[in-house]
């Protein structure tokens, strides 16, 4: 596979293409995400106040209530939601969210081989999940 190609597992199958937002916290979408801005508003967040609206989120795992997979639904309803969203270790809060929304997703990532900003293309099927970093 070239260099430029990041592997993971299928969550939710998709194509999405866009420019990464990345953080190594934990993201809790209940209390932490506002579905009507897709601004994170969690405390002490390191994105708190960014948008994670039409973005490619890159996070290592979920936290928090189980409401967290309605609010991941909301955000799509609200035309608020990230494009594809890529974790480390997606846990069934995020899985269920991104099922409901049809959000793509996937985990088994290594975030740290992506950098903020950067752009990318997220292929999701059921055969294969990667990632492709645009240069």
């Amino acid at each position: 596979m070239p260099e430029n190609k990041i592997r993971g597992n299928a969550i939710m199958e998709g194509v999405a293409e866009g420019e990464v937002l990345y953080t190594e916290e934990s993201i809790s979408f209940f209390g932490g995400v506002d579905m009507k801005t897709g601004k994170i508003i969690q405390k002490e967040h390191e994105l708190k106040g960014q948008s994670i609206k039409d973005k490619i989120l890159i996070f290592p795992k979920g936290s928090g209530s189980t409401v967290g997979s309605y609010v991941i639904y909301g955000l799509k309803k609200y035309n608020t939601a990230p494009k594809a969203m890529i974790l480390e270790n997606a846990e069934t809060i995020i899985c269920t969210g991104a099922i409901l929304a049809k959000i793509p997703c996937m985990d088994g990532v290594d975030i740290k081989s992506l950098k903020d900003a950067e752009k990318v293309k997220v292929i999701i099927t059921r055969d294969e999940a990667y990632i492709e970093v645009l240069r």
